[in-house]
């Protein structure tokens, strides 16, 4: 029974899970290490960035996007602005024809 947190908080269970596999790989990678000949450990090292780049790519991808369109970019107030006057199109004109006035 946790309390509520706000959005930008984890809470300590969420972040342990979170931690949970990089100390796995770890202890792994330790226990790994004499087992294996140094030429296939330096292939599974490269292997294992390369997996870890691509993880991280969705997340340094939407950092960009985020920061090109975001609120508080040129692009982002633009929208802002055009979807406030955007958003009574219509209605005056729909709302004096049921009243007759048109």
């Amino acid at each position: 029974m946790g309390y509520e947190n706000d959005d930008c908080e984890m809470e300590w269970t969420e972040a342990s899970a979170m931690a949970a596999p990089a100390l796995l790989g770890a202890a792994a990678g330790l226990i790994l290490g004499e087992v294996m000949h140094s030429n296939a450990r330096r292939g599974v090292a490269i292997g294992l960035a390369a997996l870890g780049v691509a993880a991280l790519m969705p997340l340094a991808v939407a950092g960009i996007v985020n920061r090109v369109n975001g609120p508080r970019s040129h692009r982002g107030v633009k929208r802002r602005i055009r979807g406030i006057r955007d958003a009574g199109d219509g209605f005056v004109d729909s709302a004096l024809e049921e009243s007759g006035v048109i």
